[in-house]
């Protein structure tokens, strides 16, 4: 049978008996409960997903759930009933029910920067209360989630203009990280919704090819931008940030505006600038008007910040209501995170499966294959969500882990990647667990060249075959029963036992989108408490940002390259030498 889940029906929310929670617990490699999966793997190697459908009639229903708008297939995984349950009492074992309890309650598990983890709160119903040490974070989170909707209005019905009366028509964010990566996806993913004539456009990247080619054909009378940065000090951010105002000065000169003087380039910054920040004196240093300031709160994590107010241009691209569809998404799968037990949960079943498989199965990367062109960017935001918070290599109490850790992911949509890289998937060395995501149905469709067969259909029978033929191949005597002539038979074998996991929905839509951001935020979670790791901090993009601050002078040439790394010094007297300008 399948698994429904319904959301609880509680209207009221506060804040539980705190948790204790294990600060330092023994690493997962020295419990009796990993020591009897690695027994298990023995058995398990032996056995392929043939055999577990043939010994298991009802496999399917049994290991397909519904969560919210989405319909989960874990049948096609390489681990049976028992597996199952030693991966569960594994995470019982490292305290997972209660760090879940803890990260909800909005105790500090972000230990190595004393933080609470609540990008939950982001969406937690208006009807709903919820304190953390005396402050009013459900108040907090919709005064500004007010905000952004009546700045959203003002834009969409035309009642925000440009300093020449100008309806605004594009709207640019300017943010690096995760102040771009998840905006950028979902406004993409979202295309249907764009529905109020604005046209959402990121810019991040330093590499001056970024600004210029987002930037070129827009009409700057029309143009606002969103500048995303919390602490509005980043280098990246604040570069391009200063370009776009030199563009639309420059632009708006041309057009035969009065750009000249303190009063008519705060004006122009006035109307076409917004910031998305925490830091009010860098902002009104800027030149942005204060009251235009959207702020958000150091327990939201920038990779876990789209529906935060991060999100502004994508709520000012799909409308308020839409973004509180997308919001509700994510709160159907925080309530069946945090209240279903260990054997029901489709994150912690999804994120116990990811330890299975980088642990003791020996797979490097995990793949995600959406069927849907839509979600191009989905794959490069799960990398970001997935990589950044659990590539360590130190455990919560600064010994090194005794496991590797982490997921590569990567991906690619639909049939795309399967004239790519699935040939490596099928026939190749490496296991590689996939996550294939697909739609029952488009928001628009075409026939195929015979004028009758949908492209959809095309497409989803693509997504099913897929699956099954990494679940279960093709053999030599199936093979040859079919004729294939003995010399490409060991060619054609397809090995088959290649897992994956299936992710469908009715439909593309902000509350699906929602639902399945939040699914992999709690997999990362779930993946964190079993290596021991904290998945909340990032120091390890730290030293090359300070770095590259401390080489900008070599490198622009105004001092002398001298590291004390002969490499790099040479690297750098190369790149001045060829340098046009130098």
């Amino acid at each position: 049978m399948n698994h429904r889940y319904e959301p609880p029906t509680n209207q009221g929310e506060t804040v539980s008996t705190p948790v204790s929670i294990p600060v330092n617990p023994e690493p997962a490699t020295e419990t009796r409960e990993w020591k009897k999966l690695t027994e298990y793997v023995a058995e398990i190697r032996g056995t392929n997903l043939r055999e577990l459908f043939a010994n298991q009639p009802g496999r399917s229903g049994d290991m397909t759930f519904n969560v919210g708008p989405l319909h989960v297939d874990l049948s096609k995984n390489l681990i049976d009933d028992r597996g199952l349950r030693l991966l569960g009492d594994l995470g019982r074992a490292m305290g997972l029910e209660d760090y879940r309890a803890a990260m909800f309650d909005g105790q500090h598990i972000n230990t190595t920067e004393d933080r609470a983890v609540l990008h939950t709160a982001l969406r937690i119903p208006v009807e709903r209360e919820f304190s953390v040490d005396g402050q009013d974070i459900a108040a907090d989170v919709h005064e500004v989630l007010g905000r952004m909707r009546d700045f959203a209005k003002a834009l969409r019905s035309g009642s925000w203009q440009g300093v020449t009366g100008h309806t605004i028509k594009h709207v640019v964010n300017i943010g690096i990280g995760g102040s771009d990566l998840g905006p950028s996806m979902a406004s993409q993913a979202l295309r249907p919704y764009l529905t109020a004539g604005i046209t959402p456009h990121f810019i991040s990247n330093i590499d001056p090819a970024d600004i210029e080619g987002t930037l070129d054909g827009l009409d700057p009378e029309s143009t606002l931008f969103v500048i995303s940065s919390k602490t509005f000090t980043t280098s990246e951010t604040l570069a391009n940030a200063h370009a776009a105002r030199r563009w639309l000065l420059r632009s708006l000169a041309d057009a035969g505006v009065d750009v000249e003087g303190e009063d008519a380039v705060k004006d122009i910054t006035a109307k076409h600038f917004v910031a998305v920040s925490t830091n009010e004196e860098k902002v009104a240093e800027f030149g942005i008007d204060t009251a235009n300031m959207f702020g958000f709160w150091d327990w939201v994590g920038g990779r876990y910040s789209v529906d935060s107010a991060i999100g502004l241009s994508f709520m000012a691209a799909i409308g308020p209501q839409d973004f509180m569809n997308f919001l509700e998404g994510f709160h159907e799968v925080d309530d069946h995170f945090r209240s279903e037990p260990i054997e029901m949960n489709v994150p912690v079943i999804m994120g116990l499966l990811g330890v299975w498989y980088a642990d003791f199965l020996g797979a490097q990367s995990h793949a995600v294959l959406p069927y849907s062109e839509d979600l191009e960017q989905f794959p490069d935001y799960l990398q970001q969500l997935m990589m950044e918070s659990n590539g360590k290599s130190v455990r919560l109490d600064g010994s090194a882990v005794t496991m590797p850790t982490g997921e590569i992911y990567w991906g690619k949509p639909g049939t795309n990647g399967q004239h790519a890289f699935f040939q490596l998937m099928h026939q190749g060395t490496h296991l590689i667990p996939a996550d294939f995501i697909g739609f029952v149905n488009p928001h628009t469709d075409n026939v195929a060249s015979d004028g009758e067969t949908s492209m959809h259909d095309m497409l989803m029978s693509n997504f099913f075959a897929q699956t099954r033929v990494l679940a279960f191949g093709k053999t030599a005597e199936e093979l040859r029963e079919e004729g294939v002539s003995e010399e490409l038979v060991a060619h054609k074998v397809m090995p088959g036992n290649r897992p994956s996991t299936t992710i469908m929905a009715d439909k593309l839509t902000p509350k699906t989108l929602g639902a399945l951001i939040a699914l992999y935020e709690h997999i990362a979670f779930v993946e964190g408490v079993i290596w021991g790791i904290n998945s909340y901090d990032q120091w390890g993009v730290e030293l090359g940002k300070k770095q590259a601050n401390d080489l900008l002078p070599s490198v622009s040439g105004s001092e002398h390259a001298d590291t004390g790394d002969s490499s790099t010094d040479d690297l750098i007297s190369f790149y001045r030498q060829h340098r046009a300008d130098s």
